[in-house]
């Protein structure tokens, strides 16, 4: 079934080589995302399980993305949303969202799991995501 936005444009699961350049674009523009060069962009989408982004459908302008890392059976991390500022607020991100919680390739899956800033938990809590996940604690180890 097609979502219905407030703007003209449509959700892919592949990006054209200009699609990921503004993507690269995009995450310069976020604290999580600022300094990824273009070169580890390409890889990350080569290695990246699932990805659904939307495009402008007059100018093919990549305004939204999401990718997920899984294993298809247990586990499916969320990682990446991003919404082009210009975009915000055309339910671009719950697109996203829905299209990936729909996927028929993470149909089987059993915990899809994100991380987020505290003032995003009221965002993603509408898909049922809680940070009560008891003694689960998140870590990080950063490579040399």
């Amino acid at each position: 079934m097609k979502k219905v936005f407030k703007i003209k444009g449509e959700l892919i699961e592949k990006l054209t080589n200009d699609q990921i350049i503004d993507l690269h674009h995009l995450f310069q523009l976020e604290w999580w995302t600022k300094g990824r060069k273009l070169e580890d962009i390409q890889s990350m989408i080569e290695n990246s399980d699932v990805i659904v982004a939307y495009c402008d459908l007059e100018t093919k302008e990549l305004v939204a993305f999401a990718r997920v890392l899984t294993d298809f059976v247990y586990k499916a991390l969320i990682l990446d949303v991003i919404v082009k500022e210009s975009y915000r607020g055309k339910d671009l991100g719950r697109g996203l969202l829905d299209k990936i919680m729909e996927h028929p390739l993470l149909k089987d899956v059993k915990h899809f799991e994100l991380y987020c800033k505290s003032e995003m938990l009221p965002y993603y809590r509408k898909w049922g995501f809680t940070e009560d996940i008891r003694d689960i604690f998140f870590m990080r180890k950063e490579a040399n």
